[in-house]
């Protein structure tokens, strides 16, 4: 259920959105849409405890970044958010931490998202597509996705026996591995 709500909900109605922006542009009419998807920072880092959501945000993410590259062609740009914000659900898993403070600001107010959404969908946001963006209170963040981090090439087949130092090599000229959620 997890992965067809999320998931599937998301490809299937950016798909038929998709095709008809397609049509539009082979009509002869210009286009300048856009496809907002939200994922989650469970997606991007992983959340312990959550495996089916987490792989199912994760395919969210992946998604805009493929709608991204396969989109811009026909006016249509593609981003995905990964709100931090007070919900039921966050309310429950994350207790006190996102009570709203009695006074000043409320980082964890929904109504901080909005206006990156609203920016997003404008017509200004044209050159910005196929990213994973995080906002919570005041801050945007751009994730970077999966990124090549260390390669090592034995420029032939490798030999079981070879491989452990090979990835104890690679492993140390990576960046660290970010913490999945609840590690």
């Amino acid at each position: 259920a997890v992965v067809n709500v999320h998931l599937k909900g998301h490809f299937c109605l950016s798909r038929h959105a998709a095709g008809y922006w397609r049509d539009q542009v082979k009509a002869g009419n210009a286009v300048d849409a856009r496809i907002i998807n939200t994922s989650s920072g469970a997606g991007v880092l992983g959340s312990v405890g959550q495996c089916a959501y987490s792989a199912a945000k994760a395919g969210i993410a992946t998604l805009t970044l493929v709608q991204g590259a396969e989109l811009g062609r026909y006016g249509i740009t593609a981003n995905a958010i990964c709100p931090i914000a007070r919900t039921r659900m966050t309310e429950g898993a994350f207790g006190d931490a996102m009570k709203a403070p009695e006074d000043g600001f409320d980082v964890n107010d929904p109504a901080n998202v909005s206006p990156f959404v609203a920016w997003l969908a404008s017509s200004e946001s044209r050159e910005v597509t196929g990213r994973v963006w995080e906002v919570v209170g005041g801050q945007i963040t751009a994730f970077d996705g999966y990124r090549r981090d260390g390669t090592v090439d034995a420029g032939k087949r490798w030999d079981p026996r070879e491989i452990g130092a090979a990835v104890k090599k690679v492993l140390a000229d990576s960046q660290p591995l970010v913490k999945v959620y609840g590690a």
